[in-house]
């Protein structure tokens, strides 16, 4: 008889622009790697040849209508579900995603002002697959823009005026505070080692858990 393969575990990391977020998954997954965990690492839009077609097309064209944004947002999400993630964790492997439905329901719901309770219909409906973990990087928004100043070609969101930042980061809190199981909230202005430490002691102890 075949050993049976345990799940493998979901870990998403969220946070504003310029939170520290995508810098922190490339530390936890360059630990990973030289512990020699299976893993694969990933992102919203974008973690499928269809979604990297995607993700052009949600950041950098022209206008879009905020309902048109919020379903082209799922569309990628659902064909990262089946194609990548969830063959994934049925391998066994430990799944890193820069961004998941937490950022719809901040992004599109409170920046947009489209509410949640829409991305939590579709959410719903086409993915239903809730993390095991959310790293949430806390950051003001000036701060974390700021971080953003010097980079070229900054993208449509990242364009966004103050307030919808401001929103952005209210909901990501307030999700938090609602979902203490699942959340780690840390303060995305700590120095990143600190940061990277914590974060590593969480897996190792979650990893442990199971």
């Amino acid at each position: 008889m075949t050993a049976r393969r345990h799940r493998g575990l979901f870990v998403t990391f969220e946070g504003t622009e310029g939170s520290g977020k995508s810098t922190q998954l490339r530390l936890l997954a360059r630990r990973l790697r030289r512990r020699g965990v299976p893993l694969l690492v990933t992102r919203q839009p974008g973690g499928t040849p269809a979604g990297a077609r995607l993700r052009r097309l949600l950041l950098h064209a022209g206008a879009l209508d905020p309902r048109a944004e919020l379903l082209l947002m799922f569309a990628d999400r659902r064909q990262h579900l089946t194609e990548s993630i969830e063959p994934a964790l049925a391998s066994g492997l430990v799944v890193l995603c820069d961004r998941y439905t937490d950022a719809s329901r901040a992004y599109q719901g409170a920046g947009r002002r489209l509410g949640e309770e829409l991305v939590d219909l579709l959410h719903a409906r086409f993915c239903a697959l809730e993390p095991d973990r959310t790293y949430l990087f806390d950051c003001p928004p000036r701060i974390g823009l700021a971080r953003l100043a010097a980079r070229a070609g900054k993208d449509r969101i990242e364009r966004e005026a103050l307030a919808f930042h401001r929103r952005v980061r209210a909901a990501y809190l307030d999700r938090a505070r609602r979902e203490p199981g699942r959340f780690v909230v840390l303060d995305g202005t700590r120095p990143p080692g600190e940061l990277a430490s914590t974060v590593a002691a969480d897996l190792d102890a979650l990893l442990a858990s199971r």
